[in-house]
C-alpha cells in the first residue's frame, strides 16, 4: 500500500517535510501502527511522534482516531491538536 503523508504545523517542521509517499510494511493496519512504524525512520519522526496520541491524524480529509484501519486509504494527514474560540 501506498500513502500520501501530509504533516501541517509543528509535525511538519520537527520532520522537515510538508508530505511524501510511503509504504508501510503489510504489518501497518491502523494509524496507531503508522505512527509507531513512522518513529523508526529516523529521529526527526520520533521527535514528532514523541508524545502517543497528542498528534491528531484525517484520513482522507475525515478525522480519525488512532485505532482507524487504513485499508483503502489514500492520505493520511497528522497535524498537532488545534485550539479556538
Amino acid at each position: 500500500m501506498t500513502l500520501k503523508l501530509v504533516y501541517f504545523a509543528w509535525v511538519r517542521e520537527r520532520i522537515g517535510r510538508g508530505e511524501e509517499e510511503a509504504q508501510p510494511p503489510p504489518e501497518v493496519a491502523t494509524v496507531r501502527d503508522l505512527v509507531t512504524w513512522l518513529k523508526t525512520r529516523g529521529e526527526e519522526y520520533a521527535h514528532a511522534f514523541e508524545t502517543d496520541g497528542l498528534v491528531r491524524a484525517a484520513i482522507d480529509h475525515v478525522h480519525v482516531k488512532p485505532d482507524a484501519a487504513l485499508a483503502g486509504a489514500r492520505e493520511v494527514a497528522f497535524f498537532p491538536p488545534m485550539t479556538g474560540g
